[in-house]
């Protein structure tokens, strides 16, 4: 194992004990320690993967899955080689008014310092944000037709890297089966697929 990959391992089993968020709702969940130039940055689990151990496990994933198979990368291959991370690491639990809580700006900041720790341990060359949440940590934008389909070279906890922003592939969107959406999301995977980082990971 690599001394990247060593390090990865033990920063996710102090990770895999984070109990800085109490109106959270365990267990954490983590991706595979996977010593990557593509880090993935989700929202939060849902309230299935945490029993199911791993992110994008639940109907998100498989539309997930689905766009990166047009790229002929298959979901294994694909949480083999990247490197999985989220906003927020526990499911928040669910609004009152319906549908998942958004976590709140504390809950952000405190999980923010262990993705903080995996890009100085990564250096990522391409960061894919996957929904609006995620998005927003490293891009200002009011709709994602202003972000989705561009490459964006951004900074991010120090750290330059390459940004190509997906929408959250939830059963409830609507954006990316419609237009301008489903054109966007078109191009946001060609320009993944092209990226000299999903190259060297993928092959040609």
């Amino acid at each position: 194992m690599t001394g990247t990959g060593a390090r990865l391992k033990a920063h996710q089993a102090a990770l895999s004990r984070c109990t800085r968020c109490p109106a959270m709702t365990g267990p954490v969940v983590l991706g595979r320690p996977v010593a990557s130039k593509i880090l993935q940055i989700g929202q939060a689990p849902g309230p299935y993967e945490g029993g199911l151990g791993r992110p994008f496990a639940w109907t998100a994933g498989k539309t997930l899955f689905k766009w990166y198979a047009t790229l002929g990368v298959d979901e294994e291959t694909f949480r083999g080689r990247v490197y999985m991370a989220a906003v927020c690491r526990c499911f928040p639990g669910k609004n009152p008014s319906g549908g998942d809580r958004v976590p709140d700006r504390d809950e952000i900041a405190r999980c923010g310092e262990w993705l903080r720790d995996e890009i100085a341990l990564l250096k990522p060359e391409l960061i894919i944000p996957v929904g609006k949440l995620a998005i927003a940590q490293m891009l200002r934008h009011d709709r994602l037709d202003d972000v989705v389909g561009r490459v964006h070279r951004i900074e991010y906890f120090g750290h330059a890297a390459d940004a190509i922003p997906l929408p959250h592939p939830s059963g409830l969107s609507t954006w990316f089966k419609t237009e301008p959406g489903k054109t966007l999301l078109g191009q946001a995977l060609g320009l993944i697929g092209g990226h000299p980082a999903w190259r060297a990971t993928f092959g040609a």
